[in-house]
């Protein structure tokens, strides 16, 4: 099992900055990507970027990409996300989540982080 949790959410005006982390306990040796999803009030959930975490490649949400770095800390076992002039639309419930090896699709994420941004 892998446990994430997920912190730095918070308030901030349009235009500021935030930075996300993102903890994984447990069973590690395995984890072959970690992302960050989001969903905004009364929206579905949405791919914000994703890291190899073996070889540190990133792809980011083309919405994003100029305004937010992910990244990861291997020695910490944390992922990182990097926000900047932040927008009102940006207002979500950041997630984070691990997918092993073998698996298709994300097995486990954490509880949610909120971000608003206001106006």
């Amino acid at each position: 099992q892998v446990q994430l949790v997920e912190s730095g959410g918070g308030l901030v005006q349009a235009g500021g900055s935030l930075r996300l982390s993102c903890a994984a306990s447990g069973r590690l040796f395995n984890i072959y990507m970690m992302a960050w999803f989001r969903q905004p009030p009364g929206k579905e959930r949405e791919f914000v970027g994703r890291v190899y975490w073996r070889t540190d490649t990133t792809n980011s949400a083309i919405s994003v990409q100029d305004r937010f770095t992910i990244s990861r800390d291997k020695a910490k076992n944390t992922l990182y996300l990097q926000m900047n002039s932040l927008k009102p639309e940006d207002t979500a419930v950041y997630y984070c989540a691990a997918r092993t090896t073998w698996a298709t699709d994300y097995e486990y994420w954490g509880q949610g982080t909120q971000v608003t941004v206001s106006s």
